[in-house]
């Protein structure tokens, strides 16, 4: 059982969770993730490592109220506890002196580009950080970014905070002025996809965090399964973090499409989908 320390509302879907892990804590790196499970009837879920505090012994997450498992945990309050929590898993991100770099996250993935621009800004890099999101009140970790980052770009689709447009207009006046030595992006797989096209055509290194659907995080239940550079990998243990030009994003997306139900829920899906192997 992990007790939760402290409790943040970002926004009405998003909230900051601090739980303690001491062991964890000390073993966590930025790029890295934990998964989750609130109850004994709840299913396992991935998140990553927003910060880790060894001295406290606490490990905090940041987690998106959209299904019945995230929309349990983000109930919870200060004092509940989480059920388990097993991590770190995943590779944390190489961390070192690479010059300048542009650190993009959508969504909630800003808070899973946090800890990576924080570090890479530790090790001397030059560090430009892009965040978008659909609407202002969905914008997280700003200011947050802002204390260590004098170059941050903000977009809404909106317009109703910072920019009108998208992640990807930022960055492609960015490379149109300046060169950069590496790109980070993490968000939604759409705006992956397009920021890869974007850096390829440039010869840009871009690494990408894929946060495919995950139930075991050993890679024994083969959900988290990419195509990349025409070879299976598994996501949880054989990332998160891809180069994400060697990434086939069309794949990823019809995976993940598969997992989505509109009418019948992803049982029923499971379902059909093993009876049609059987004929």
């Amino acid at each position: 059982m992990q007790k939760i320390v402290r409790k943040k509302q970002l926004n009405p879907e998003i909230s900051l969770i601090e739980f303690e892990a001491k062991d964890l804590a000390i073993a966590a790196n930025p790029g890295q993730f934990v998964i989750l499970r609130v109850n004994e009837t709840g299913e396992r879920f991935p998140l990553t490592i927003y910060d880790f505090n060894c001295e406290k012994g606490t490990v905090t997450v940041v987690c998106q109220a959209i299904g019945v498992s995230t929309k349990k945990l983000c109930a919870l309050n200060e004092g509940d506890s989480i059920l388990d929590v097993v991590g770190p898993l995943g590779h944390a991100t190489k961390v070192k002196n690479i010059g300048k770099v542009i650190c993009i996250g959508g969504g909630v993935g800003t808070a899973e580009a946090y800890p990576i621009a924080k570090a890479m800004q530790r090790e001397g890099n030059d560090v430009e950080v892009i965040i978008g999101s659909r609407i202002k009140d969905l914008i997280i970790c700003e200011q947050e970014i802002r204390e260590f980052c004098d170059k941050v770009y903000v977009t809404t689709d909106d317009g109703s905070h910072g920019r009108k447009g998208f992640v990807t207009d930022v960055l492609r006046e960015l490379l149109q002025k300046d060169t950069y030595d590496m790109v980070f992006a993490i968000g939604p797989l759409i705006m992956m996809k397009m920021v890869c096209e974007m850096t390829k055509a440039r010869s840009i290194r871009t690494l990408v965090s894929l946060n495919s659907i995950m139930i075991d995080g050993t890679g024994m239940c083969g959900g988290c399964r990419i195509q990349y550079s025409g070879e299976a990998k598994f996501t949880c243990v054989d990332g998160p973090e891809f180069d994400g030009h060697l990434v086939d994003f069309n794949d990823v997306m019809l995976r993940q499409e598969r997992y989505k139900s509109k009418e019948k829920s992803a049982l029923d899906h499971y379902e059909k989908q093993c009876r049609i192997g059987l004929k």
